[in-house]
């Protein structure tokens, strides 16, 4: 959330996306617009932390002095565009977010802002993912050094323009993003809605599309975790002086799992390291092994790890499926955890589809220069300029283990419901 006052001052310091103050407004937000369903009906989403619409009816309650301020209201990048052009902008992939949008009618929402009583005339212009949005000033090409009259383009949302950057803009091909967190998207040429709000439905940077996300927040999170806290650090020697261990690499101890027979002889591993949002958005839920015996050594556990977060990540497609996405063709993976080839194995087992890597590594400044592009002229569309741009360079295709993980699944399916009062009781 960026607040901006009639000559576009910025008010106060924007509230990040992984804010968690406003949980108590999310409440608010499903009761004035007549409870979850008629919210998701509305919106495509459910009201969530990390959304704008929450901060905002925040700062309304608890800075009225600022609040009683707002001309306009942006996100940091468009207000980074607002320097750039002197343009009051924003793309409806990002404008999704923040849970002010219709984004069945790609348009702001006139029933939530009358809900939520926030004037409308805050809210910027929505353009097209591809669309011009304003030109470079004098001023800011003699801050940049960029020439002036440099169209700027909408551009799109981190997610929105990762998926760009792989060429997952067509039904069929889903974008998996293997960083900190993970994520999986789909596109989708009509809007799908999970009437529960568990995964994201928000309008696609690639003009008149929308697309399906769902996010988990521990996914190569959680292998950093498990390498850094249990396989290095500070240890007693035998005199009982401390010392550090040089920590494994990640090649290590993809090595080690990979000697590991699948299904890691009946250990499960549950990543909430940091709390969770698809599917279950629960800041409260933790971590756990479950099923360790005395035959389970540290190779055991690294595979349940790395099994455990491609649960997780299933867990997305399946609840995009059950909204209507037909099962992937393809899926491109992306991010640190895609370097691991015992990893893109287990994942392709699970997700139970073929998986690729392609040729562009920072996909998400990739995508957005593909979004310029075509905004310009450079290709007609943005399918065509991936095409042009995007091609595979290795592909794994599901193995005979896809039933094991098919079952190790279902039981990973069991483990949040049966500790989800354990997680509530040890906070």
């Amino acid at each position: 959330l960026v607040l901006l006052g009639d000559t576009g001052s910025v008010l106060r310091p924007a509230i990040l996306w992984n804010d968690q103050r406003t949980a108590t407004e999310c409440d608010e937000i499903r009761s004035r617009l007549g409870g979850l369903t008629a919210l998701v009906a509305e919106t495509g989403n459910d009201a969530l932390t990390g959304f704008t619409a929450p901060k905002l009816l925040w700062v309304r309650k608890n800075e009225p002095e600022v609040y009683q301020r707002i001309q306009h209201i942006l996100l940091p990048k468009d207000y980074v565009r607002l320097m750039l052009t002197d343009q009051y902008a924003m793309d409806m992939a990002d404008g999704s977010g923040t849970l002010l949008m219709n984004v069945s009618k790609r348009c702001w929402s006139e029933l939530v802002c009358g809900a939520l009583e926030i004037p409308s005339s805050w809210l910027p212009p929505l353009y097209e993912g591809t669309q011009v949005t304003g030109s470079l000033t004098a001023t800011a090409a003699a801050l940049t050094g960029l020439r002036v009259g440099t169209p700027v383009v909408a551009g799109g949302g981190d997610q929105a323009a990762g998926a760009v950057g792989v060429g997952a803009v067509n039904p069929g091909v889903v974008s998996l993003s293997l960083g900190t967190s993970g994520v999986v998207f789909a596109s989708t040429n009509q809007p799908f809605l999970d009437p529960q709000g568990r995964v994201h439905s928000f309008c696609h940077c690639v003009p008149n599309t929308w697309h399906l996300m769902g996010v988990m927040l521990s996914a190569a999170g959680s292998l950093r975790w498990w390498r850094d806290t249990l396989r290095g650090g500070a240890n007693l020697a035998g005199n009982g002086q401390r010392h550090v261990e040089p920590l494994l690499s990640y090649e290590a101890l993809s090595s080690e799992a990979a000697a590991i027979a699948p299904g890691a002889e009946g250990l499960l591993f549950l990543p909430y390291l940091t709390g969770e949002r698809t599917p279950h958005p629960d800041p409260l839920a933790r971590g756990a092994f479950v099923g360790l015996t005395v035959r389970h050594g540290l190779p055991h556990m690294t595979r349940a790890v790395l099994e455990g977060v491609a649960f997780g990540l299933r867990d997305s497609l399946t609840l995009m499926m059950a909204a209507g996405l037909p099962a992937p063709s393809q899926v491109r993976i992306s991010g640190g955890g895609a370097r691991s080839a015992v990893w893109r194995q287990i994942l392709a087992d699970v997700l139970q589809s073929e998986l690729v890597t392609v040729n562009t590594n920072e996909s998400v400044a990739f995508g957005a220069a593909l979004l310029s592009a075509v905004g310009i002229g450079l290709w007609p569309n943005v399918p065509t300029a991936c095409v042009a741009t995007i091609h595979v360079t290795g592909v794994v295709k599901p193995s005979d283990n896809s039933d094991l993980y098919t079952q190790r699944y279902q039981l990973y399916g069991q483990l949040y419901p049966a500790l989800r009062s354990v997680f509530e009781r040890l906070r």
